[in-house]
C-alpha cells in the first residue's frame, strides 16, 4: 500500500504533488471494494486538509473530485455518480449560461473520444500482454476485435469534427484503432490526461469492468450534451429563433444516434464477468443518472406518479426543478405555435425535429432495455431497483405530449450487435 508516500505527502501537503499514481495503482490492484482500512483513513486525512490547502484551484479541485470517488464506499454514500467519477469529467451542465450551449458539442466530442480511446487502449494493452491491470476473466481476441470495431464507430464522427481523422490511413481494422488511440492521446492536454487517468476505480479486478465504466461515462457525457442542447432549444423558442431551436434538436438526435455503437460495444461484455463485479456495486444504479432525468424533464413535465417514484426521488435536485415548474420544450412548442409569431411551415419544421429526436430517444430506451435483459435476466437492479421490469415499464413513456411518436416512427430500431 502507498502508506509511506501518503504520510510523507501529509507532512508537506501540496496538491500538485499528490501521489496519485501510487494510490490508483493500489485501488486497481485490489478493487475499490477491497481497499484496506488504513489507506482509506489516510485518504480521509487528506480530505480533511482540503479547505486549508494552498495551491492552484484546478489542482485542489482535481484532488477533491478524486477523493470524492475514492472514499464513497467507506463514507456510506456510494452511488452511480461516484462510481463513474463524474465530478472528475467536468461535464457541461444545464445550469451553465445558455450562451455556452453552442460549445457543448465540441467539449463532449473531446471527452467521448478520450473515454472510448482509453477503453480501447486498455483492451489492446491486455491483448498484447502489456498490462497486468484487472487480470480476471480476460476476453478472447475475437471479443477484443469486436470492441475495437464498435468503439471506432463511436468516435469516427467526432474525430472528423475535431480534424483528427487525417492520420487514420490503415486498411487493417486493428491498426486503424491503434492509430486513432495514438492520435487522440497526442492531442490531449495534461489536465485531460490526468482526469481520464483518475476516472476509473473499479470495484473488483475483473477485466470487463474497465470497459463498462468507460461506456457508462460516455453515455453520461452524451446526456449531459443533450441536457444543454434541449435547454438551449427551449431558450431559443422563447426568443422565436426557430432555426437555432431546430439546430439544437437535430444535434441532440445526432448525438443519440452516434452513441448507439456504445450499446454494441457493451454487448460484448461477458455475462459472467458482469455478474461477478456487479456483486460489489450495490447502491449504484443508472436510475440515479441526473443527466438522463434532466433530459426527460426538459422535454416535458413528467407525470405526477413518475415524479413521486424512486426514479426521481433518487435525484432530488432534479425533482425540485420539476416541482418548481422548469420550462420544457413541450410547453415552449405549444406556446410559440399558438402565439401566431410563427407560420405553419415553421411550426411543422419544429414539430418534425421534435418527432425525430423523440424517436431516437425511444429507440435508445428500448436498446438499453434489451441489453439489460441479456445481462441481468430477471435479477433486481443494483440501486435497490426492480431492474429490467422497471426499464420495461418506462421504455415507452412518451417523450413529448404534443408530438405523437413511437420507437418505430423514425426508422428501424437500433439493435444490439455482438
Amino acid at each position: 500500500m502507498p502508506k509511506a508516500e501518503l504520510r510523507s505527502w501529509l507532512h508537506d501537503p501540496d496538491p500538485k504533488k499528490f501521489p496519485y499514481q501510487e494510490v490508483v495503482r493500489h485501488f486497481h490492484g485490489v478493487g475499490k471494494h477491497f481497499v484496506r482500512k488504513e489507506l482509506l483513513e489516510l485518504l480521509a486525512e487528506v480530505r480533511d486538509l482540503l479547505p486549508t490547502m494552498r495551491g492552484p484551484w484546478p489542482h485542489v479541485q482535481t484532488l477533491a473530485a478524486f477523493l470524492n470517488t475514492a472514499l464513497d464506499k467507506p463514507d456510506g454514500r456510494y452511488d452511480y455518480p461516484t462510481y463513474l467519477a463524474l465530478p472528475l469529467l467536468q461535464l457541461p451542465a444545464v445550469d451553465d449560461p445558455v450562451e455556452q450551449a453552442p460549445f457543448a458539442r465540441s467539449r463532449c466530442d473531446r471527452l467521448v473520444t478520450h473515454l472510448v480511446c482509453d477503453a480501447l487502449s486498455f483492451e489492446l494493452a491486455a491483448l498484447d500482454g502489456r498490462t497486468t491491470l484487472l487480470p480476471k476473466m480476460r476476453p478472447a481476441p475475437d471479443l477484443v476485435a469486436k470492441r475495437c470495431k464498435h468503439g471506432l464507430r463511436v468516435i469516427r464522427p467526432a474525430l472528423g469534427r475535431m480534424s483528427l481523422d487525417g492520420g487514420l490511413t490503415s486498411s487493417d481494422a486493428g491498426e486503424l484503432v491503434r492509430q486513432a488511440c495514438s492520435v487522440v492521446h497526442a492531442d490531449m492536454s495534461f489536465a485531460e490526461r490526468r482526469a481520464i487517468g483518475l476516472g476509473v476505480l473499479p470495484v473488483d479486478t475483473v477485466h470487463d469492468e474497465y470497459m463498462f465504466l468507460r461506456v457508462l461515462q460516455a453515455f453520461e457525457t452524451t446526456f449531459a450534451l443533450l441536457a444543454v442542447q434541449l435547454n438551449g432549444a427551449t431558450a431559443a423558442l422563447a426568443e422565436r429563433r426557430v432555426d437555432k431551436a431546430v439546430h439544437f434538436l437535430n444535434g441532440s438526435e445526432t448525438a443519440l444516434r452516434e452513441s448507439a455503437p456504445l450499446f454494441s460495444m457493451l454487448a460484448t461484455m461477458q455475462v459472467e464477468s458482469f455478474r461477478t463485479f456487479r456483486e460489489f456495486t450495490e447502491g449504484a444504479s443508472a436510475i440515479q443518472s441526473r443527466n438522463y432525468k434532466i433530459v426527460e424533464s426538459l422535454c416535458r413535465t413528467p407525470d405526477k406518479e413518475r415524479v413521486d417514484s424512486a426514479a426521481y426521488r433518487s435525484v432530488p435536485d432534479v425533482r425540485e426543478r420539476v416541482l418548481g415548474r422548469q420550462p420544457t420544450l413541450d410547453d415552449a412548442y405549444v406556446e410559440v405555435c399558438a402565439s401566431g409569431d410563427l407560420d405553419a411551415a415553421e411550426c411543422e419544421r419544429l414539430r418534425a425535429s421534435m418527432e425525430t429526436f423523440a424517436g431516437a430517444l425511444l429507440r435508445w430506451r428500448n436498446t438499453h432495455y434489451r441489453l439489460a435483459v441479456r445481462m441481468l435476466g430477471e435479477a433486481s437492479g443494483t440501486g435497490y431497483t426492480e431492474g429490467t421490469p422497471y426499464l420495461d415499464s418506462v421504455r415507452d413513456v412518451p417523450v413529448f405530449r404534443t408530438v405523437d411518436v413511437t420507437g418505430e416512427t423514425s426508422g428501424t430500431r437500433t439493435g444490439v450487435s455482438r
